[in-house]
């Protein structure tokens, strides 16, 4: 029995991983317990990890120190390859208005923080974890304990991890319980909310077919390639159906005749437009179009070809070539118009029609080998984590700072995973990972970090709280609550925003998972969804950050 008892007690590697193994499989565990809908998810394994510590099961601070590092780096740089295709995109049309007050939710959060600050005396840095478990941001705690532990400040690190523990549960519950005050102040009816959004543009990037007959006689005569630059509105033809019966998948060059039938595909924001300047749309389904066309075929083929990965279309020259239309691009489940400028991706899912010996031919040059994206891609992870970190140590001096400003590990990891995700596939960079892959990694590194944090703040935990730190659960609330109010009001009495892309707006400034869980399950609305991931790549880039900065300050 005494090998039990040691590796229970004794300072070594299995010891160390023992530990370790027993703190995360507990708070996942209790992490799937709800209250009211409302569950804190994989944060239970930071207070399993504090209770743990509390009645002496502690590791190794160097290993301990290890495992929060290396865990912040795998977390924040999946976060960065998921959220980084769409991080630039995020500020088109009506993102940039959301993304400008997740923002100020962000600039007023610091406010309230820094008003605490002056008003009661805390420390900072104690201050920056109370803020950080105030708005769940997990990625924000990690650079503020790696900033005063580089400084060699005088608060303990473990201490901010106190302050972020206390905060986090009413953080979750503030936010939903501003989100429902919302509803309740401006009288919102869901049921009447979701039928005006409805009635309301969709995705006007998404990509729709519509069937139009050719009745304009200034187009008669001329090439689909000459319509296209006179409207300057992008689309393609599927298919043209001929007045004399005949069917053909067109070209460029293909000459439009007046009663033609045109399969096209473009955008939502220009069908209209385009309908009408060629002549009048038609009730033709892709059914109906299938039956008239019984040489043709369409099929979705897979980018596995690493060869092809940020090449743009008009590079391949598919349809020069072979004959085929690209008709749609299907990436992480969103539709894209086939402009000539998109360049593919590993994973895109191409919709092609033309005759089978063609599609075979293309199915070859684009890989079409849907196992081959099950193989992980770890060279431009570790590369880009090496990278990461050189970028996250360079001193950056700036007037005011007591100490040159660096991005840390959270930071250059964050910063540098972004940048390779959006650009990397322009350069022939393999930087696709399938969504259960990067959950994996996210998941494993995030619980690795929370361990790791909750068995070194546990110690002096208890004694923390009796000894005023348990006045930070009201400066938490005070953070969670006040800019959420004020911008809540702004957004639907000012900009006229609707209630759900409110919701998933506030939450994703957040970077509150469980909130938004509740939310969708309370409203089952899509826009959600769409709104928090909208703002969730520039907030948790700026929750980073300025949690660095006010260390500093």
């Amino acid at each position: 029995m005494d090998w039990i008892i040691s590796l229970f007690t004794a300072d070594s590697v299995a010891h160390s991983i023992l530990i370790v193994a027993i703190v995360i499989a507990l708070g996942i565990l209790l992490g799937k317990i709800k209250v009211f809908g409302i569950s804190l998810g994989v944060t239970w394994i930071l207070f399993v990890g504090i209770l743990l510590s509390h009645f002496g099961f502690t590791i190794n601070p160097s290993v301990r120190s290890f495992i929060s590092d290396f865990g912040l780096i795998l977390f924040v740089f999946s976060l960065g390859l998921q959220v980084g295709p769409g991080f630039f995109a995020s500020f088109k049309k009506g993102g940039m208005r959301m993304n400008m007050l997740a923002a100020l939710i962000v600039l007023l959060g610091v406010g309230v923080t820094f008003a605490i600050h002056f008003i009661t005396g805390e420390e900072m840095p104690i201050m920056v974890g109370v803020m950080s478990g105030a708005v769940t941001n997990t990625p924000g705690l990690g650079a503020a304990q790696q900033t005063v532990a580089d400084l060699g400040l005088s608060t303990d690190p473990t201490t901010l991890a106190t302050g972020y523990a206390v905060a986090y549960p009413l953080g979750v519950v503030g936010v939903i319980l501003t989100l429902l005050g919302v509803r309740a102040v401006f009288r919102i009816n869901i049921d009447k909310e979701k039928a005006e959004v409805e009635k309301s543009e969709g995705s006007k990037d998404s990509a729709c077919n519509i069937a139009v007959e050719v009745r304009n006689e200034s187009i008669v005569g001329r090439t689909i390639y000459e319509v296209d630059h006179l409207l300057n509105k992008h689309f393609v033809v599927s298919r043209q159906y001929h007045a004399d019966g005949r069917m053909e998948i067109p070209t460029s060059r293909s000459v439009v005749n007046a009663g033609d039938k045109l399969l096209i595909i473009t955008s939502q924001a220009n069908a209209d437009v385009i309908s009408a300047f060629i002549g009048k749309k038609i009730d033709m389904d892709e059914e109906t179009w299938e039956k008239l066309d019984t040489n043709q075929v369409s099929r979705r083929l897979v980018v596995t070809n690493s060869n092809i990965n940020g090449k743009s279309l008009k590079e391949l020259n598919i349809r020069a070539q072979y004959g085929l239309n690209i008709t749609r691009v299907n990436r992480a489940g969103i539709d894209l118009t086939p402009t000539p400028n998109l360049h593919l991706q590993l994973g895109d899912r191409i919709m092609v029609v033309g005759n089978q010996e063609a599609i075979l031919k293309v199915a070859k040059i684009v890989g079409d080998q849907v196992r081959k994206l099950r193989e992980p891609k770890l060279i431009p992870i570790f590369i880009g984590i090496f990278f990461g970190i050189i970028v996250g140590s360079i001193p950056i001096a700036i007037p005011g700072l007591s100490a040159p400003l660096k991005l840390g590990l959270a930071g250059g990891s964050l910063v540098v995973a972004i940048l390779i995700a959006r650009f990397g596939p322009n350069m022939g960079m393999v930087t696709y990972t399938t969504a259960s892959s990067n959950m994996m990694l996210r998941e494993v590194g995030i619980s690795l970090f929370l361990a790791a944090v909750g068995l070194g703040a546990g110690e002096n935990f208890v004694e923390a709280l009796t000894g005023g730190g348990y006045i930070w659960i009201l400066y938490g609330f005070l953070i969670t609550v006040v800019p959420l109010i004020i911008v809540t009001i702004l957004a639907r009495a000012v900009f006229k925003m609707d209630y759900f892309s409110i919701a998933g707006m506030v939450c994703g400034s957040h970077t509150n998972p469980p909130a938004l869980a509740f939310m969708n399950n309370t409203f089952d609305a899509s826009r959600i969804a769409v709104a928090y991931a909208t703002v969730y790549p520039l907030s948790m880039f700026l929750r980073v950050i300025v949690a660095q900065l006010m260390v500093l300050i």
